[in-house]
């Protein structure tokens, strides 16, 4: 099951407090900010920092 409509406006970034999107695999949301993808595991967002990866490519914001 995806993450509902509601549940993504609420959601942001724990680092930077940016909004995060669903990624195309729909398997993470990842940060407009600073590009961390957060896993979603068993249908549930895991928005822990250290969980996150960074998107190849991107500079990261401390």
């Amino acid at each position: 099951m995806p993450i509902s409509a509601p549940l993504l406006a609420i959601l942001a970034c724990p680092l930077c407090k940016a909004d995060v999107k669903l990624t195309a695999d729909e398997k993470g949301l990842k940060c407009v900010s600073c590009h961390r993808v957060y896993p979603i595991k068993d249908d549930i967002p895991v928005m822990i920092i250290d969980e996150a990866t960074v998107e190849p490519g991107r500079a990261v914001k401390p």
